[in-house]
Order: C-alpha cells, then sequence, then structure tokens
C-alpha cells in the first residue's frame, strides 16, 4: 500500500513539474495585427520589437489567406535568404496555424509564394532555452554517459577576448573524452556560445545555423559524442579576434582489464613443514 502511495505522489511531482515548464511557455502572434503578409523588414523589426526573446515552448501563430500564403519551415539560412521552398522541415496551411518550437537554434520560416517572399514575407527567429523553467525531459531514452572531467575555459581566463591563439593552445593541451564536460564562464551581456556544426562555420565565424545556444554567462556543456566540437561567440569582432574553441573528443576510454592472478596463500610454519615432508613419499620398488 504504502509503495502505491509513493509511486502515485510520485507521478503527480513529475506531470506538475512538466506542466510548470509549458505554462511559462508564451504565445506570439506573428506580425501582430498584420498577420502574416507582404512587407519589407516587417518580420525582422517585429522579432526585434522590445527585445522579445523566444524560449523553447513557446508557440509562433501564423494568421494568413491560405488561398494565397502558407507557412514553409525551411532548414537553413541559405534557404531562407534566397526563399527557396523545395526542401522544407514542415508546411503549414491552414491560415491559422499554431507552431509550437520544440528545438533551440535558428529556425527560419518564409511563405513558398516567391514573389511573396521576396517582398519580406519571411521571419528568423533564435531560440534558447528559459532559463526559469526546467529542460523538457526527452521523448527518446537518454544515453547513460560516463562520469567524466570537467573543464573550465580558459581556465582562470574565462571565456573572453585573449589572444588570437589562445583557446586552440589551451584545448591542444587536453585529452577530451565523451562524458567530459565544459564549463564557459563570461559576461552574458556581452557574450554567448554557440555550438556550431563544422569547420568551415568555425573559420569564418558563422552563427547562423548553430547546434546550440548557452547564453546564461555560465554553462556547462556535456560532450556527448566524439569527434571535432566547435564553438563560437556570435559576437562577429570577438569572435575573428580568437573567441573560439575546437576540441577533439575521443571515444569513452574503456576500463583496462587485468588478468586475476592467484592470490598469495601465506602458510603456517606447519603446513610448510607437512608438504616438505610429502616430497619424501618412498618409491614403490620393482
Amino acid at each position: 500500500m504504502a509503495t502505491r502511495i509513493f509511486s502515485f505522489v510520485f507521478v503527480m511531482m513529475m506531470s506538475l513539474a512538466v506542466l510548470s515548464g509549458y505554462c511559462s511557455a508564451k504565445i506570439y502572434k506573428v506580425g501582430d495585427s498584420e498577420g502574416w503578409t507582404a512587407k519589407d523588414d516587417l518580420y525582422y523589426a517585429w522579432a526585434a520589437t522590445n527585445y522579445k526573446e523566444f524560449h523553447v515552448g513557446d508557440s509562433l501563430v501564423f494568421e494568413y489567406d491560405p488561398s494565397i500564403n502558407d507557412v514553409t519551415h525551411v532548414s537553413g539560412a541559405l534557404e531562407y535568404e534566397f526563399c527557396e521552398s523545395f526542401s522544407p522541415k514542415a508546411v503549414y496551411n491552414t491560415g491559422h496555424d499554431v507552431v509550437t518550437l520544440t528545438e533551440p537554434g535558428f529556425h527560419y520560416f518564409i511563405t513558398s509564394n516567391q514573389e511573396q517572399c521576396d517582398l519580406g514575407q519571411k521571419l528568423e527567429v533564435l531560440v534558447t532555452y528559459d532559463p526559469s523553467s526546467p529542460v523538457p525531459p526527452s521523448t527518446t531514452p537518454s544515453k547513460i554517459l560516463p562520469i567524466g572531467k570537467t573543464y573550465k575555459v580558459g581556465d582562470s581566463e574565462g571565456w573572453k577576448v585573449y589572444d588570437s591563439d589562445f583557446y586552440n593552445k589551451w584545448s591542444e593541451e587536453k585529452q577530451f573524452y565523451v562524458g567530459d564536460s565544459l564549463i564557459f564562464e563570461y559576461v552574458s551581456e556581452v557574450n554567448d556560445v554557440y555550438e556550431i556544426s563544422g569547420d568551415l562555420e568555425f573559420t569564418t565565424c558563422d552563427p547562423t545555423s548553430p547546434v546550440a545556444v548557452h547564453k546564461t554567462g555560465h554553462d556547462l556543456v556535456k560532450l556527448t559524442e566524439p569527434g571535432v566540437h566547435y564553438f563560437i561567440t556570435s559576437n562577429s569582432g570577438s569572435c575573428e579576434a580568437g573567441l573560439k574553441l575546437r576540441v577533439m573528443v575521443g571515444p569513452e576510454p574503456k576500463a583496462v582489464a587485468y588478468p586475476n592472478f592467484p592470490k598469495k596463500v601465506d602458510l603456517s610454519a606447519m603446513e610448510r613443514l607437512n608438504n616438505w615432508l610429502k616430497t619424501f613419499k618412498p618409491q614403490p620398488h620393482h
């Protein structure tokens, strides 16, 4: 009976925790009274008005005439820039679409009506985790990671412009493995941490398609996959001055298996004597 009560209480507590995260989510009507239509720079100004911050769990409401428009969620900055809608992540066409932002990073929305898109009917939003809300639980089982080492990036210098080759030298002196963690400490009003996907974005300081975005000023980043990981600041001047980090992450180190040697046996003096006497067994006569 006690076990059932405990299980019920636990389930209720977890449900309340998840619901509290969603209750804090905001709903934004795109374009406000203008809705989703073709107007030059309308949506850039709308996203920037009142310093809007979009968080995971927030929703965008697109209202428009479905006979001439739709909402096409495209995958990158190039498709957004050139109004390319051939390989969308999702398409909405009800005229009253509610799009919930489920992942951090940049999200790009255009209309597949090329003329309307060229006139400015497109929206770019940056989505981050809300630091005041719990991160929603993953729908897929999490990989259990080993407990690794934790490194403060830059050591006493932290994450700031110091020297053009400083972070390269800092990382080369270390060996990183799956399960290790990086701590980025910095002034959040000045910098941030963008994890990006490739060497080209790293070299050119291009933050337009990040894998993840961190901006609390004290970010803990777990290294969950082997390979090269790239981190930059979205402040292009600081990034070009050297505020970027590349780390090579090795697979989880395997435990070394040692052979099981027989334990040393401590024999008493009498046992040693008996064993010695057994060596003098009389030999059979032929």
